[in-house]
């Protein structure tokens, strides 16, 4: 897409009404302000085009979701969609996940997912899965929060369950290559982002890891 593209997807998501940027006076009112339910919150961290966030909130109406990552024109998609679909329990927020804590509470957040996130191959201190991440992501979780991750890269699989080993977290599901499973859950198998896609034609196996942190 062209940079006027771009720009007109900016301009979308700033007068969205479910789009948020960097509004730290939301920090512990999600429930009240923005969702106006007391249903617990699940974060989806570096969203993209919102694929999964908007997936899971169409299956499970008792609960709210949150579609976070800092490229406005990536985020537009599945607000956009839930906007003409009148999905009443998705918000997107713009903002850096390492900035995360300026933006929610401790024990605002219920549950994570990260889809298919940039394995950073060379920049260990950059995955969504390090200690360092981890760390964070705590400040802001209720007591017993779940970590939901769905990678193509083995890579980044291993790497997060070397985390989880050193820090002796509970696994809660663990999977190599969850189409293989005899039975795979509906909202695992049938929601599935762009690059997800992309990588199952490539023949690639979707690894699943759920933990708590």
């Amino acid at each position: 897409m062209g940079q006027v593209g771009k720009l007109q997807k900016f301009a979308d998501v700033t007068a969205f009404e479910n789009c948020y940027e960097r509004v730290a006076e939301l920090k512990g009112k999600w429930k009240t302000d923005v969702f106006k339910n007391d249903n617990p919150i699940t974060v989806e961290l570096a969203c993209g085009k919102g694929e999964y966030t908007i997936g899971l909130a169409e299956r499970f109406p008792e609960r709210n979701f949150i579609g976070i990552d800092v490229k406005g024109n990536r985020i537009w998609k599945g607000a956009k969609y839930a906007l003409e679909n009148n999905i009443t329990n998705v918000a997107f927020h713009r903002l850096m996940i390492g900035n995360i804590e300026e933006y929610f509470e401790k024990g605002e957040i219920d549950e994570f997912w990260i889809t298919f996130p940039d394995p950073q191959h060379s920049k260990k201190r950059k995955r969504l899965t390090n200690a360092m991440f981890l760390n964070r992501y705590r400040n802001i979780a209720k007591e017993g929060a779940v970590m939901n991750l769905k990678s193509d890269s083995t890579r980044f699989y291993e790497f997060s369950k070397e985390i989880i080993a050193d820090q002796k977290l509970t696994i809660l599901q663990d999977s190599d290559d969850i189409y293989a499973w005899d039975e795979i859950p509906e909202h695992l198998a049938n929601i599935q982002t762009f690059y997800e896609q992309m990588w199952l034609d490539q023949g690639k196996k979707i690894k699943f890891l759920r933990y708590v942190i």
